[in-house]
């Protein structure tokens, strides 16, 4: 996919606000003092936030990420069947029919994969925040993506030497493989390349299209095994005796990294304005048309978050799901317990409702997030507005309520 000059300064945009919201080690506020527990909120409550953290540490967070491995080693597997298939097809020892059915088994996981993931990216915390969010860009680089990147390293791999070194896709920058490059390799049926025609990959018109489509599923192998390299690297710096799931249950205590446990409940918040920075301006503000986009500032299908599978507004429904499993703590102890223990019942109570009226609105539509932003704009606008319901909640009463800061991104944020 070629991008304009105006989606290229989106993408740079995006991906600077991307890398300035998910790194929330510093929080910001709306003045000198606000929300820094020395006023508003109710701080002086017995709600247990040690409970709180572990809850959604080891009920929502942990499984997640465990899914997540699961998931993209399943995805290796399905995209190796398939590729198998695409070299035996090229040899004439399988047939069509086997070829089709082990691609669009390998699209299936993609999908699946890609589920899990968008409820993680709403879990940005520790080590997907560490040097500027780099083993979350490995796995998953959007809003930066360079599909013309993938087709100069779908060369490089086949060759099997970039610059004269030896290939090794741990080098390689992250918009060149993720979840965002398999999607381009497993759903774009365009044989051709999608770099401009001075630009071409070398060697890339001499190939056949059989050629092209076997480099680029030995390519999507690479990649595929990569994330579940990438995966297993976020497990273990989760997970181990030294992780940040520990230091995240350990606040408040001796040599703990968090002075106190209201520290790590801010940090745990902070994760929940992924809904609004990226679910809301990103996903649905920036295509339909509300924030400027490729198109000028009209409803732009070009500027969907995943455009070749047309699974945009499955991921963000995933976001949606992963606020959710935050707030309510996925039928352990959640935020929504916290804000009823301090006397906020009605905000637990609204921002609940607020949560399923968005959800229920994407389950409305009967066609993708493309076509409808081409035929019924309005009903992504809405989905905007619902979504906002949620966030503007997010940053008045659920901070205030609860004594917490603001993350830097969203202070004086007034949309």
């Amino acid at each position: 996919m070629l991008y304009t000059k105006a989606k290229l300064l989106s993408v740079v945009i995006s991906t600077t606000l991307l890398l300035t919201a998910c790194n929330q080690d510093v929080s910001s506020s709306q003045g000198e003092g606000f929300n820094d527990g020395s006023g508003g909120g109710n701080t002086n409550t017995d709600f247990n936030q040690l409970a709180l953290i572990t809850s959604l540490t080891d009920n929502v967070i942990s499984p997640t990420f465990e899914n997540f491995k699961s998931e993209a080693q399943k995805q290796t597997d399905a995209i190796t069947a398939y590729c198998n298939n695409e070299h035996s097809f090229a040899n004439s020892t399988t047939d069509q029919t086997t070829l089709n059915e082990t691609k669009i088994a390998a699209q299936l996981q993609w999908r699946a994969t890609m589920d899990i993931w968008q409820q993680a990216e709403l879990m940005q915390l520790g080590p997907l925040l560490t040097d500027d969010n780099i083993l979350r860009n490995k796995i998953y680089s959007w809003p930066n993506v360079n599909t013309c990147g993938v087709d100069y390293d779908v060369m490089f791999f086949k060759e099997g030497t970039v610059n004269g070194q030896p290939y090794n896709i741990t080098l390689r920058t992250a918009s060149r493989k993720g979840l965002d490059a398999l999607e381009y390799l497993l759903f774009n049926e365009n044989l051709n390349h999608s770099c401009t025609i001075t630009a071409a990959p070398t060697g890339w018109d001499n190939l056949t299209d059989t050629q092209r489509k076997t480099s680029r599923c030995e390519y999507a192998v690479e990649v595929a095994q990569d994330i579940v390299t990438n995966a297993d690297s976020l497990l273990s710096q989760w997970n181990n005796e030294n992780g940040y799931a520990n230091k995240l249950k350990q606040a408040g205590t001796s040599g703990s990294v968090f002075a106190t446990d209201h520290d790590a409940v801010n940090r745990l918040s902070d994760a929940l304005f992924y809904l609004d920075s990226f679910t809301k301006d990103e996903k649905i503000a920036i295509p339909v048309g509300l924030l400027a986009n490729s198109c000028g500032s009209s409803a732009c299908s070009n500027d969907v978050e995943s455009p070749y599978s047309m699974h945009s507004l499955t991921n963000i429904k995933n976001n949606i799901l992963a606020f959710e499993k935050l707030f309510t703590g996925n039928q352990g102890i959640g935020f929504n317990d916290y804000l009823i223990d301090v006397g906020s019942t009605t905000t637990a109570t609204e921002m609940q409702a607020n949560i399923t009226k968005a959800l229920t609105a994407i389950e409305q539509l009967t066609t993708t997030l493309s076509n409808t932003l081409d035929n019924s704009p309005e009903q992504v606008e809405q989905i905007h507005t619902d979504v906002k319901d949620i966030t503007d909640q997010l940053k008045t009463d659920f901070i205030t309520s609860l004594a917490l800061e603001l993350p830097a991104t969203s202070a004086g944020d007034n949309d």
